[in-house]
C-alpha cells in the first residue's frame, strides 16, 4: 500500500538530434527507414480491447513521395467495430480509474523512455515513409515531441492534483480529481504524429479511456503508436484504435450516452460540424461531454521596416515550407513593407530556389510530397487559380507533378488585393502569399492582419523597433493563441510554448500545458467535518 507522497522525475525537453552527415543516428535511422521500405509488406489491424481486428476491407499503404510502393494495408472497420470499441473501453473504465495515480505516471514515463530509446528509430521511420516527413522533422515531432508529451504531461497531472483548496478549522477540504464518466473520442490529423498520440494518451493519463480514430494517412505510425503504449504496460481497452470513416464512426459515438468528451485535431469545417452534432445530441448523454479542438489556421507573419533582411527570409522560408506548409501554424500568408522588399526578395527567392524536393529517404531533400492525390489536386487547384488572376503572380515555384509522388513546388505568390484568395483561405500546402504595404500605414496594415482571416491560430511579427513590437503585440492580441518575435510563427515545444489558438482555430486549451488535462478531468469537493454539530441553534438566536 502507498504510504508516501511521490513526486516525479524532473521533465527536461527530449534533446533533438541533429542527423548530421556521417553520424551514426543518421546511419541507424535510414537503415531502418529502407528496412521497413524492403519488407514484406505489413498488415495493420484494428486495436479494441486485447483484440487485434483484421478485416476483408484492405486499404493501401503507400508512401506519398513513392506512390506506386506498397508497404503494408490496414484493415478498415464499420460501425459495429465503432460499438465495440466502445464497449471495450467502458469495459476497462473502472479497473483504470482506480488505478493509482502513480501507476498511470509509470506507463507513460515508461513510453518516454522506450521511445526515446528501441523505439526511436522505428516510430521516425514510420513516420517519413507514411507521412513524408524528411528525417529532421520526424525527428521533432514522432520522436521528441512525443516524448515531451509524456514526461510534461505526468508532471502537470501531478501538480493538478497538489492543487487543493484551504481548510478552516475542525474541517478539513479536499479536491478529487476524477476521470470525466464514459469515453473521450480521439479523432487525430495526418500531420503530426505526436498529436495523434497526446490526443489519445492526454485523456487516458487522467484516468478516461479513449476510442481513438487516427486519420487514414496516418495509420502506419498510429499503429507503431498502439505497440508503444502495449510495451509500455498500458492495459487492453483504455486506448482502442478504430479506421474507419469519420461519419460512420461519429453516428456511433454522438448518439451513446456515455460519450464524454471529444479530443480533436483537424479541419475548422469538419469541428464546427461536431459540434453542432454533439449539441443536437445533448438530451442523450450522461453529462455535458467536454469538446477540445485544434483546428486551422492562417497564419501571419507582420514584417516592420526595422526588421533584419536575412531574418525575414528565413523566417518565411521555414515558417511557409517545413512539412511542405502541411502544418497548421505554417507561415501562409506575410505583410512586408514596400521599401525593404527590394532587400528582403533576392534573399527569399535564393533560399526557396535552392531548396531540394523528392524522397524522405534522402537527407538533403528539405521539401518532400505532399501527403496524398485529395490534398495534392486541391493545392494545384489553388496554383491554377491564381495563374488566371489579373491581381496576382507567381514569383518562385508554380509546378507540380503526380507522377511518382505527390510533389507541389514552394510556391510564393505576390499580390496587390489584400483581400485575394489565398490571403484569406486556409491552403494547407507550399504555397505562401506576399502583400506589400505602405510603411507609412502600419495601423492600417495590423488591422488588416486581424481581420482578413477568421482564424487565430499562430502569427509572427519582424522588428527591431520596440515600439512597433508593443503596438504589434497590443493590436493582435486576438489574432493568434501563439505569438512569436523575431521568428518563424511554428514550431511550438512541449512546456515552452503550449499550442492552441482561439476563434476559428479552435478552443485554445493548450497542448503541452496543464490547461489541456484539466479539461479531462471532473473534481468532486469533499468538506470532512470533525467535530458535528449536535444541535440546530446558533448564538444569534440567543433570547
Amino acid at each position: 500500500m502507498a504510504n508516501a507522497f511521490f513526486k516525479v522525475p524532473e521533465a527536461v525537453n527530449e534533446p533533438v538530434k541533429a542527423y548530421g552527415k556521417g553520424s551514426q543516428e543518421r546511419t541507424d535511422l535510414l537503415a531502418e527507414y529502407q528496412r521497413l521500405y524492403s519488407q514484406k509488406p505489413i498488415e495493420i489491424p484494428m486495436y479494441i480491447g486485447s483484440n487485434q481486428i483484421h478485416t476483408e476491407d484492405k486499404r493501401p499503404l503507400s508512401p506519398p513521395h513513392d506512390h506506386k510502393k506498397c508497404i503494408g494495408t490496414f484493415s478498415y472497420g464499420n460501425a459495429s467495430h465503432v460499438q465495440q470499441a466502445i464497449d471495450a473501453a467502458l469495459n476497462a473504465k473502472n479497473a483504470w480509474a482506480a488505478l493509482p495515480w502513480t501507476e498511470r505516471a509509470a506507463i507513460f514515463l515508461k513510453a518516454a523512455d522506450l521511445l526515446a530509446g528501441p523505439y526511436r528509430n522505428r516510430m521516425n521511420a514510420a513516420t517519413m515513409l507514411g507521412q513524408s516527413k524528411n528525417i529532421f522533422q520526424a525527428e521533432i515531432d514522432a520522436a521528441c515531441e512525443m516524448i515531451d508529451f509524456f514526461r510534461f504531461n505526468v508532471q502537470y497531472m501531478t501538480q493538478i492534483y497538489q492543487e487543493q483548496p484551504i481548510s478552516s478549522p475542525g474541517i478539513w477540504n479536499r479536491l478529487e480529481y476524477r476521470p470525466l464518466e464514459g469515453f473521450v473520442f480521439a479523432v487525430t490529423p495526418f500531420n503530426f504524429t505526436a498529436i495523434a498520440a497526446n490526443l489519445c494518451a492526454a485523456p487516458a493519463m487522467m484516468g478516461n479511456v479513449v476510442v481513438w480514430k487516427p486519420a487514414d494517412s496516418q495509420v502506419y505510425s498510429a499503429h507503431v503508436i498502439m505497440e508503444l503504449f502495449k510495451e509500455a504496460g498500458l492495459p487492453d481497452g483504455v486506448i482502442n484504435m478504430v479506421t474507419v470513416e469519420g461519419p460512420v464512426a461519429g453516428d456511433v459515438v454522438f448518439n451513446h450516452p456515455s460519450f464524454a468528451g471529444l479530443h480533436f485535431t483537424g479541419s475548422t469545417s469538419v469541428f464546427k460540424h461536431l459540434w453542432k452534432t454533439i449539441g443536437n445530441s445533448i438530451e442523450k448523454y450522461k453529462s455535458y461531454p467536454r469538446i477540445v479542438g485544434e483546428t486551422g489556421g492562417k497564419d501571419f507573419v507582420f514584417v516592420h521596416e526595422s526588421a533584419d533582411p536575412a531574418i525575414v527570409a528565413t523566417a518565411l522560408s521555414r515558417g511557409a515550407f517545413e512539412y511542405q506548409g502541411q502544418k497548421c501554424s505554417a507561415a501562409s500568408r506575410a505583410y512586408l513593407p514596400s521599401n525593404r522588399w527590394g532587400e528582403i526578395k533576392p534573399i527569399l527567392l535564393e533560399q526557396v530556389q535552392s531548396f531540394k524536393m523528392g524522397s524522405t529517404y534522402e537527407p538533403s531533400n528539405f521539401i518532400n510530397a505532399v501527403i496524398d492525390e485529395k490534398a495534392f489536386d486541391k493545392i494545384a487547384g489553388f496554383i491554377d487559380f491564381i495563374k488566371e488572376q489579373p491581381d496576382a503572380e507567381i514569383i518562385a515555384g508554380g509546378k507540380y507533378d503526380k507522377s511518382v509522388g505527390y510533389f507541389i513546388e514552394p510556391t510564393i505568390v505576390l499580390t496587390t488585393n489584400p483581400s485575394f484568395r489565398t490571403l484569406c483561405e486556409e491552403i494547407f500546402g507550399p504555397v505562401l502569399t506576399l502583400f506589400i504595404y505602405d510603411p507609412n500605414q502600419v495601423d492600417e496594415t495590423l488591422s488588416l492582419i486581424d481581420q482578413t482571416s477568421d482564424y487565430a491560430l499562430t502569427g509572427a511579427i519582424l522588428a527591431k523597433d520596440r515600439y512597433v513590437i508593443q503596438k504589434a503585440m497590443a493590436r493582435l492580441e486576438h489574432s493568434a493563441g501563439n505569438l512569436y518575435i523575431n521568428d518563424k510563427p511554428t514550431g511550438a515545444v512541449v512546456g515552452q510554448q503550449p499550442f492552441g489558438g482561439a476563434r476559428g482555430s479552435g478552443t485554445n486549451d493548450k497542448a503541452g500545458a496543464a490547461m489541456n488535462l484539466l479539461r479531462w478531468v471532473s473534481a468532486r469537493t469533499i468538506k470532512e467535518t470533525f467535530v458535528s454539530p449536535t444541535d440546530y441553534r446558533y448564538p444569534f438566536m440567543e433570547e
